[in-house]
């Protein structure tokens, strides 16, 4: 089932300021062409802003431009995370269940 969310919304500090609410749920960060990640927290605008100022990350070299949400209680948020995943198969989901000598962030 995809996000209940079904809106998008442009990855930058003002669009999840103004759009993320700051509640227990998941999200998805993408591009144009693919799902790069998502997560789960306890303040979805907190966890997105986090990821907006990391520098260097793998996330941040597939230069995300979007992002959705879904609210969803603390108890729920793990087992739609993880069905979500197997649902869109973001590539930074994919490469942290991988073996870690699968090399260096490409």
């Amino acid at each position: 089932m995809p996000f209940a969310h079904a809106g998008g919304f442009r990855f930058s500090l003002a669009a999840v300021r103004n759009n993320a609410p700051p509640v227990s749920g998941v999200y998805g960060i993408s591009n144009a062409r693919e799902w790069i990640f998502i997560g789960e927290a306890d303040d979805i605008q907190a966890a997105l802003l986090a990821h907006l100022r990391e520098l260097g990350t793998f996330l941040e070299r597939r230069a995300p431009t979007g992002f959705t949400y879904e609210v969803c209680a603390a108890g729920y948020r793990t087992a739609r995370q993880d069905w979500l995943v197997l649902e869109y198969e973001p590539i930074c989901n994919r490469r942290a269940g991988a073996v870690s000598d699968a090399g260096p962030a490409q």
